[in-house]
């Protein structure tokens, strides 16, 4: 293989495009307002205010853009509460993402305690919970954190289409030619070679 042939290789450049985490995407993973409420009453936390949560977030984020308002040109002001409400979109998935993990785990441990021939999994001494108490706990709290995220990440999706009057999208890198398809350079190559 020749040096150009090599370095024509290793000198193409390939741009994968992230999907961004969209809104559908957290309400999979994150408990909604009915399920938290059940969380809350099965395992004795507090029962949070969704509503509350939103509405705090949503108002939050309107005085915000307000307040750069004079500052900021209207595309200025899409693209910061674009990168804004896209970190809460983050921050709720991440966290609903965690707590399906907690659950999976707290139900694998729970149907471990079945199988009586398993000595580690049994319950453990007077006063202390089994390992699959404890893991249900720990997942009761992080679907009540996954919760709250989910809220104050759809507060900040409507102060977005509030301030900038349309859907907010998660943002996607553009490909760098976008116009350019794989039979447009194939015709390019081929019309050259007429000349």
């Amino acid at each position: 293989m020749t040096k150009t042939a090599r370095a024509s290789r290793t000198s193409a450049r390939v741009v994968q495009l992230r999907r961004g985490t969209t809104v559908e995407m957290i309400r999979l993973v994150c408990p909604d307002a009915a399920q938290a409420t059940r969380i809350a009453e099965s395992f004795g936390l507090t029962i949070l205010d969704s509503d509350g949560i939103r509405d705090l977030h949503q108002q939050l984020i309107t005085e915000t853009a307000d307040a750069l308002g004079e500052g900021l040109s209207e595309r200025a002001m899409q693209i910061h509460l674009q990168r804004i409400v896209g970190s809460y979109v983050g921050s709720a998935h991440g966290a609903g993402q965690f707590y399906s993990r907690a659950v999976t785990e707290a139900r694998e441990a729970t149907a471990r305690l079945a199988n009586d021939a398993r000595d580690e999994d049994l319950d453990g001494p007077v006063g202390f919970d089994s390992a699959a108490q404890r893991k249900r706990e720990f997942a009761a709290e992080v679907g009540l954190q996954a919760h709250a995220l989910r809220m104050a990440a759809e507060g900040a999706i409507a102060a977005y289409e509030h301030v900038v009057g349309e859907s907010w999208k998660p943002f996607e890198r553009q490909p760098e030619h976008p116009g350019e398809t794989v039979s447009r350079k194939a015709a390019e190559v081929q019309m050259a070679a007429f000349e």
